[in-house]
């Protein structure tokens, strides 16, 4: 590793990016970072071409089965033999501002300094979401190799950095849905694992969840002027509070008595083992 202390000397830059079935995006990933030195893809198991899309931008591709976000996110960082690690993922780019933005922060990069925040614009129905609470979600993607750390929840992760995070002001741009249907998909998803994570709630837990929604619905909508973004604003605000009644509801779900939960034919019961359909009538 270079002195970061040397001016003389340029540091170098690593891309790392985790995979999967992004062959539809991530070459946008790839080529907005221009000025990475390395690119390097951790994939685990396209079926699509996205293997093939990151190696026709010069990236090493690594296979990886999945270990899960934080995991994951780690052992690509680790892969990384730059100076500087930047982590992005398949639905991000650097602006063009921030690109530049970054080669001149890191050569101004002062020693104690061992990590770079930035914005993150998303773009969601062919429109840039600034209000809703969706802007200006900085992220810290950007880390002196060896002084950060991928840490999480299992359902969202944060590189944690040991030392001084400057904030850069150009954004990442997010591709964050790619419609309604993906996001709606993302919903149930994360809906169930923060359920899961939560236990079983009694029957009261959902009329909490129908007042927790309604107050996410307005945050989003009005305090957080998220109808200034127009129809997708207004879609992003009722989307949240139905995630919100969600998690709620399918929190009480898991105190319903097995046999309860077996009586659909195919639905998997809390063992993952096809249903039982009713053999008569109640």
């Amino acid at each position: 590793m270079s002195d970061p202390s040397s001016k003389s000397q340029k540091s170098s830059l690593s891309l790392v990016v985790i995979s999967r079935d992004e062959a539809d995006r991530i070459g946008a990933t790839l080529q907005s970072c221009h000025i990475a030195d390395e690119l390097i893809v951790v994939d685990s198991g396209s079926t699509d071409t996205t293997v093939d899309v990151a190696r026709s931008f010069g990236a090493r591709v690594i296979h990886q089965d999945w270990l899960g976000y934080v995991a994951q996110k780690q052992m690509a960082m680790e892969a990384a033999s730059g100076d500087w690690v930047l982590s992005l993922d398949a639905d991000e780019a650097l602006s063009e501002e921030l690109a530049s933005e970054v080669v001149a922060a890191l050569e101004n990069a002062a020693p104690q300094i061992n990590g770079f925040s930035m914005p993150r614009l998303s773009r969601y129905l062919n429109r840039w979401i600034r209000h809703g609470g969706w802007y200006p979600d900085r992220k810290v993607r950007l880390v002196r190799k060896g002084a950060g750390r991928w840490v999480g929840d299992g359902l969202h992760e944060w590189l944690e950095v040991t030392g001084q995070v400057q904030p850069l002001q150009h954004p990442i741009l997010h591709y964050v849905y790619r419609d309604i249907s993906d996001q709606v998909r993302t919903i149930n998803r994360f809906s169930t694992v923060n359920a899961q994570s939560r236990g079983m709630r009694s029957p009261g837990y959902v009329g909490l969840g129908v007042l927790h929604a309604v107050g996410k619905f307005l945050e989003c909508a009005v305090w957080k002027l998220g109808l200034l973004d127009g129809i997708p604003g207004l879609i992003i605000a009722v989307n949240s509070a139905f995630y919100v009644f969600l998690k709620h509801a399918k929190s009480w779900e898991l105190s319903l008595p097995e046999d309860e939960l077996e009586e659909y034919p195919g639905r998997p019961n809390k063992k993952g083992l096809p249903g039982t359909p009713p053999q008569k009538l109640p």
